[in-house]
């Protein structure tokens, strides 16, 4: 049978796909996923919550905004044979791809200049412990179930690097962005991590 086809390339920037658009995924034998990153983000989750990211084959067609280039790049799409990925997953049931990232709530215009009190750990180590200006994190795909996780304390001053299988953040009321697509309220817990349980199948 032919993939599902689910044409999301009409998606603007910030936005997710509506449930609807993605539900059929889950009874899909394979899937194609035309659009930006928070389309296939939309139904890799979708996969996840039905239990068949390791059955099911996925192909992307990338749109051409940065970062779904630098992702297709990263995954290696239109190269090589098929390949089994980690799945980074949050505890608020979204899957991460390329960009995460833990900001001060509030007025967009002065977001970058704010600070927040936040303690984070990535793994064991302790990464974050007070006002910090925001947390960048990103799958390693060069890696198997690794995280990249950056964190700014000051703009324009060193940031701490660390890399693991997952980042827990506690914190006051602050602003998660997934992909791209900010979360509908603020949060003060989050947690992302990749899960050594899970694989998706990416058919290049």
């Amino acid at each position: 049978m032919p993939p599902a086809e689910f044409d999301l390339r009409g998606l603007g920037p910030g936005q997710a796909p509506a449930r609807e658009a993605v539900a059929a995924a889950a009874d899909a034998d394979a899937v194609l996923v035309r659009g930006p990153v928070p389309a296939l983000s939309a139904v890799l989750a979708v996969l996840h919550k039905a239990g068949r990211t390791a059955e099911v084959p996925v192909s992307w067609e990338p749109a051409d905004d940065t970062a779904s280039t630098g992702l297709a790049r990263a995954l290696g799409v239109g190269t090589g044979a098929e390949r089994t990925l980690s799945l980074v997953r949050d505890d608020h049931g979204g899957v991460l791809l390329h960009h995460g990232r833990v900001e001060a709530a509030g007025d967009d215009r002065r977001r970058l200049a704010r600070r927040f009190g936040a303690q984070a750990h990535n793994d064991a180590a302790k990464v974050a412990d007070g006002f910090i200006t925001r947390i960048d994190v990103r799958p390693d795909w060069r890696q198997v179930d690794t995280l990249g996780v950056v964190v700014m304390t000051l703009p324009l001053r060193p940031v701490r690097r660390s890399t693991g299988r997952a980042v827990q953040i506690a914190s006051d009321p602050a602003r998660v962005v997934r992909d791209g697509v900010p979360y509908p309220r603020p949060v003060s817990r989050w947690t992302w991590y990749a899960d050594d349980r899970v694989r998706w199948r990416l058919l290049p």
